[in-house]
Formats: structure tokens, sequence, C-alpha cells
């Protein structure tokens, strides 16, 4: 059993406050930034960045569906970090600035693989399809915060 990780960043034409600010609204902006992968969103405390608990289901390939229930904390400025009581997986949002009215963006995802072949499988191929998966909320966080 290995520690899995995935990591994507992107360099967004906004200031990074409303970056940020826009990752950490759970009730308003983040649903808007997910993809087809997340489905069952739901606030279920909280709604804004620290304290907030958030659920929803990540279907990261056809047969695996994770069920996510997200603690949210801001452990240092700029930076959303989500762990999930179901699982080893926690995902860290950091935004710093990147020159005049830019931001970027880094979202990094850790946790424990399975062991045997079913990890080398797990351990080779999940980071590609979890970093298509957060391009694709990239993507959508640069098109709501770009105006």
């Amino acid at each position: 059993m290995g520690q899995v990780e995935a990591t994507t960043e992107r360099i967004i034409a906004a200031d990074p406050e409303e970056v940020f600010d826009a990752l950490a609204d759970y009730t308003g902006t983040r649903a808007k930034l997910l993809p087809e992968h997340f489905s069952e969103y739901e606030v279920r405390e909280g709604g804004d960045g620290e304290g907030t608990l958030v659920h929803w289901k990540l279907q990261a390939t056809s047969k695996r569906v994770r069920d996510c229930l997200l603690e949210v904390a801001e452990p240092t400025t700029g930076q959303l970090v989500e762990k999930d009581r179901n699982s080893s997986m926690v995902t860290t949002w950091t935004v710093t600035p990147a020159g005049e009215g830019r931001a970027r963006v880094v979202v990094s995802t850790v946790w424990n693989g399975a062991g045997g072949i079913g990890g080398f499988f797990e351990r080779t191929f999940a980071p590609k399809g979890l970093g298509r998966i957060y391009d694709a909320v990239l993507d959508k966080l640069a098109a709501e915060t770009e105006k």
C-alpha cells in the first residue's frame, strides 16, 4: 500500500483573493465548478471555507465511485484543505499571486492506495484521471473568475 498523489495547476487571469473566495464558496460558486464526475453535491454545515462540511460522490471511472464527506480547513492564507471522513483522501487547494491580477491555483490530492496489482494500476492511472477531472474544474474556475 503506497501513497497516491495527483497534482494539477493553472494560472488564472484574476485577482488571487477573488479566485480563492470562489473556491471557498461551497454554497454558491463551488457547485458550478464541478464537472459531470461529481454528483449528489450537498453542503451539510457552514458553506464558506473553514468549518464547511460538504458531501459529493466522485465517479473517477465508470466502475469507481467514491462517496466523499469532506471537512474543510483553512490552515494558511490562500489554502483550503478538504479531508474526507470516509477515506484517507486529502485535497489541498492553494491560491497564490502569479503577477499583476493573476493567480496560480494548485490542487493536490493524496490518499493511501491499494496494495498488489490493483495498487499498481491505481498509482499508474488514477493521478492522470484525477488530473483530467481537476483540469475541468480549473477551466470552469477560470471562466467564472476571469470576467
